[in-house]
């Protein structure tokens, strides 16, 4: 059995701990004050960081709860539960991107020490408790979830994976087949570099029947794979901006159990999750830096 020798160590940046995990091939770090954000995925073979962030330098503070996601430091990848779009489910005011990317998520310690970077959170409205593990495996990232409901009722919610990607000159979506042909013909899938300078646009794939997605380099030899069990999630969005939101350049592939950012209207057309009362659901994504 391949072992592996990666290396685990905190560091104090702009007032947050920053928790890093590196391997020999890809380094990653998280901020759990900051709603367990990745602020960083490097490929350190080539030295692509693929995480984006706006201007030169990178900036971290803390939001409110109902603070607006385009007043955050937009940058890495967040969780976006149990909504994208703000909407009011049950009575409930649920915020802009959902209740857990501007929370404070605890730290396992015991599973830190093991080498295994466990994180949970309690939502505030909604009866949830959220989990996510990450394990390093050389050029893999596994993230695992656990999503527990604590209601005596069963619960919808809407998951999404929400990453924002640098975009560099060369960059190539590559999807299954199938997958393509839900995405309705939008131009810009084919060729992200080719999305119309100061636009944005947003797709939906569904229902997936292959849990894949790749951003790819050839000039560079760069390549970030996403991978999901499609059964699990069997959504897939993806999002562009080339100026046409607040003036940003990103690009994301986001995994996620709905065909909508609204989790009221997601849940309306029985396209969501579901938990039963008193249990939990889990499921899990693979980042794949780089190749063989």
């Amino acid at each position: 059995m391949k072992t592996f020798a990666n290396t685990f160590a905190t560091r104090q940046f702009q007032g947050f701990t920053v928790y890093r995990l590196q391997g020999d091939r890809v380094s990653l770090a998280v901020v759990p004050e900051l709603g367990a954000k990745i602020i960083s995925l490097k490929d350190l073979q080539t030295q692509r960081e693929w995480l984006w962030h706006p201007g030169e330098r990178l900036e971290l503070f803390k939001n409110e709860p109902h603070d607006a996601f385009s007043d955050s430091p937009l940058t890495g990848m967040d969780e976006c539960l149990p909504t994208i779009s703000p909407c009011i489910w049950r009575g409930r005011e649920l915020p802009d991107h959902g209740e857990v990317w501007n929370r404070t998520w605890e730290v396992d310690m015991a599973a830190w020490r093991q080498g295994v970077f466990k994180t949970s959170v309690r939502l505030k409205s909604s009866p949830f408790v959220f989990e996510r593990a990450i394990s390093l495996l050389g050029r893999e990232v596994r993230l695992d979830y656990k999503l527990s409901n604590v209601s005596d009722t069963e619960e919808h919610f809407l998951w999404a994976f929400h990453p924002l990607l640098r975009l560099t000159a060369g960059d190539r979506l590559e999807l299954p087949g199938s997958t393509r042909r839900l995405m309705n013909g939008a131009a810009w899938v084919d060729d992200v570099a080719s999305a119309a300078p100061q636009s944005c646009a947003k797709a939906f794939a569904h229902p997936v029947s292959e849990g894949w997605a790749v951003i790819k380099n050839d000039a560079t030899g760069d390549r970030l794979e996403f991978i999901w069990d499609s059964l699990q999630n069997n959504s897939l969005g993806l999002w562009i901006t080339r100026g046409g939101w607040h003036g940003h350049h990103h690009f994301a592939i986001e995994p996620t159990n709905a065909d909508h950012d609204c989790m009221a209207t997601a849940s309306g057309r029985n396209r969501c999750g579901l938990v039963a009362a008193n249990s939990s659901v889990d499921w899990h994504v693979t980042l794949r830096v780089g190749s063989e």
